[in-house]
């Protein structure tokens, strides 16, 4: 079992990552982008077959995919000692050199082990074992910025090892240069507007903008700019078999300047301070000065009679702030309510007792988390005169 990654033709498996309960909006994005064979949905993950040509696109163009692994070898194993003899069989010089950092991490699900991190540090030493042998020379381990990340899975007495072509999560974009407190991470933001169902024409508003990434992800959404666009680092240009002439190519074939937006983009927020930060980061894109925003408190924010907008946004919850949340989230629906004509308002927030004081019935209510917070996100229909007002 020698294993390789080299040749750019031949058919690999690629399991794509995402957050939990966007596995079918991933799923959605991969149709879009061509991909409609052989896709099967996983938990917290898709699978599909690709090349390294795709592998290269993918990382690229996807908007709500964590990492992109490709498998090198699937095995079974019957104890611990059976995970490092054949992890140490492959021929791991065919894919990185001996100077290259290295770090493993995995999903253990198997009774073979006590330990669910000790299967990561027998395929660290298959893969050192493996170097050290060859010339004398091993590869260092480096946790929190490895060039070489493998990924180990491990079900019951099956084990699959992978490497992750991403490398650091791609949620790290590289536009974002400052936050504010507690952020929405830009997968999950990504994952939110295609799962909303907006359609990137109607007017989209966010007047609860923090740093702006719900208005930049729409707004490369709508344009067609990658949001991996910025994005200098990536773990397949640490293999052998990295193409720079194919990648050049891939990247270059991306929209990456636009003259104008096919719909408004339109944020704001209370905080002067939020609204630099989001024009800072905005800067980064050529469609940066199309997007208008204002410092201003949502119930500032209006709309016509004739006018059908689209509103998603993360408002304030307890982390976040020190006023009392039920009655800011209370005020929110009223403002919907009367404000808002016509259209759609989507909210995420941690705070269950704040969106029970919206005082609207959402159409959907979707679990899902923004890093470590647990989240609801809930789609409201609006229409004047028509709406359902009743607790959630």
């Amino acid at each position: 079992m020698s294993g390789t990654i080299q040749g750019f033709s031949k058919e690999l498996t690629l399991t794509v990552k995402c957050f939990f309960g966007f596995e079918e909006t991933l799923i959605e994005e991969l149709n879009e982008l061509g991909y409609q064979k052989k896709v099967s949905k996983l938990n917290r993950a898709v699978q599909l077959k690709g090349t390294w040509k795709d592998v290269y696109f993918l990382n690229l163009h996807l908007r709500c995919a964590i990492s992109i692994l490709v498998e090198i070898t699937t095995f079974r194993i019957k104890s611990e000692d059976d995970l490092y003899q054949q992890a140490k069989k492959i021929n791991w010089s065919n894919f990185f050199d001996v100077n290259k950092t290295i770090a493993v991490r995995g999903a253990i699900f198997s009774d073979l082990f006590t330990s669910t991190h000790y299967p990561n540090l027998l395929l660290k030493d298959a893969v050192v074992d493996h170097f050290r042998e060859i010339d004398g020379n091993r590869p260092d381990v480096e946790l929190k910025r490895p060039q070489v990340m493998l990924d180990l899975y491990i079900n019951n007495f099956e084990a699959t090892i992978s490497v992750n072509t991403s490398g650091n999560p791609l949620f790290q974009r590289g536009y974002r240069s400052t936050a504010g407190d507690a952020p929405i991470n830009e997968v999950v933001a990504a994952s939110l507007i295609r799962m909303s169902g907006w359609d990137r024409k109607t007017k989209f508003i966010d007047p609860f903008c923090g740093s702006g990434t719900f208005l930049i992800e729409a707004a490369l959404l709508a344009s067609g700019i990658p949001s991996n666009i910025e994005r200098q680092h990536y773990a397949f240009k640490n293999f052998k078999n990295f193409d720079a002439e194919l990648w050049d190519e891939t990247y270059n074939k991306a929209t990456r300047i636009v003259r104008s937006l096919p719909c408004e983009i339109l944020g704001s927020d209370i905080s002067d301070e939020m609204v630099l930060k989001s024009r800072r980061n905005l800067r980064t894109f050529s469609f940066g000065r199309f997007v208008k925003i204002s410092a201003k408190p949502f119930e500032e924010v209006t709309t016509t009679d004739d006018e059908k907008v689209f509103i998603l946004t993360n408002p304030p919850y307890d982390v976040r702030m020190d006023a009392d949340v039920e009655l800011l989230y209370q005020d929110i629906g009223t403002w919907l309510k009367h404000e808002i004509k016509d259209g759609k308002a989507c909210l995420i927030s941690s705070s269950i007792e704040g969106m029970k004081s919206v005082g609207l019935k959402p159409s959907r209510k979707v679990k899902v988390y923004n890093g470590n917070l647990d989240c609801s996100f809930r789609i409201y229909d609006l229409f004047e005169g028509k709406r359902k007002e009743s607790l959630a």
